[in-house]
C-alpha cells in the first residue's frame, strides 16, 4: 500500500515538531546525550514520543507497555491487511533482529496494529509467527490503539466506511527504538536496510 501524501505530509510536519519538543527537552534540562554519537535523526531524546499503553496480545491477554517493551525494542505501527509497506517494513525488522542476534544484542521485534476490527489476536499471531518467532503482535480496541498512537507521535487513518472489506488503512511508517531504562531513542525510516539498522541499534546498545 503506498502511503498517502497526507500521511507523508503529517509524518514530515511531526517529525519536526518531535525534533525541536525533544531537543528544547534536552536543552533546557542541561542533561548530555550519551547516544550522540549513534543519532541519525535530530531528535535528542525520549522526552516526546513514547509512553504508558494498555493494549492486547497475540495471545489475548492484557497487556502494558511494562509487560512488553522488558528488553531493547523496535516498534512498528501497521496491520497485517496491507499489500506491500507493512510487510517490507517488518520484514526488514526482522531481519535487523537476526542480524542484531548475531552480534550478541537481543532485540524485541514489536508489532501495534492500527485495523483492531480485522486484526483479532489469532490473525496477529499468525502473522508475526511467520515473520519471526520472537515477534510480539498487539491490538485492542480502537480506543487502546488510539491511545498508543497518540504516545507515539504517529498517525494513522481508518476509513469510516468500512464495507468494503478490502479498505486500505492510511498510516506512518516509523520504526522505534526503545530502551527499557530509557524509553525511546531513535526512529528508523523504511528506506533504511536491515544492515545499517542492525549497525545503528548495535551502536546504542553497545554505548
Amino acid at each position: 500500500m503506498p502511503v498517502s501524501t497526507r500521511a507523508y505530509a503529517l509524518a514530515a510536519v511531526s517529525v519536526v515538531a518531535i525534533g525541536l519538543v525533544a531537543t528544547y527537552a534536552v536543552t533546557r534540562n542541561g542533561t548530555s546525550d550519551r547516544y550522540a554519537a549513534c543519532r541519525a535523526s535530530n531528535i535528542a531524546g525520549a522526552a516526546a514520543i513514547g509512553g504508558p499503553f494498555t493494549l492486547v496480545d497475540e495471545d489475548g491477554r492484557t497487556v502494558t507497555d511494562k509487560d512488553v517493551l522488558t528488553k531493547p525494542s523496535l516498534v512498528y505501527f501497521g496491520y497485517t491487511f496491507c499489500p506491500d509497506v507493512c510487510p517490507t517494513d517488518t520484514a526488514r525488522n526482522a531481519e535487523a533482529i537476526d542480524a542484531l542476534e548475531e552480534q550478541g544484542f537481543e532485540v524485541t521485534p514489536v508489532f501495534i496494529s492500527v485495523d483492531p476490527d480485522r486484526d483479532t489476536p489469532a490473525v496477529l499471531k499468525e502473522w508475526t509467527d511467520y515473520l519471526h518467532p520472537r515477534m510480539i503482535g498487539l491490538t485492542g480496541s480502537a480506543e487502546q490503539i488510539a491511545a498508543a498512537a497518540k504516545q507515539y507521535r504517529t498517525y494513522y487513518k481508518v476509513p469510516e466506511d468500512k464495507s468494503d472489506e478490502y479498505y486500505l488503512v492510511d498510516h506512518m511508517t516509523q520504526t522505534y527504538l526503545m530502551l527499557p531504562e530509557t524509553g525511546f531513542v531513535e526512529f528508523f525510516n523504511r528506506e533504511m536496510t536491515a544492515e545499517d539498522m542492525a549497525n545503528s541499534v548495535a551502536c546504542f546498545l553497545g554505548s
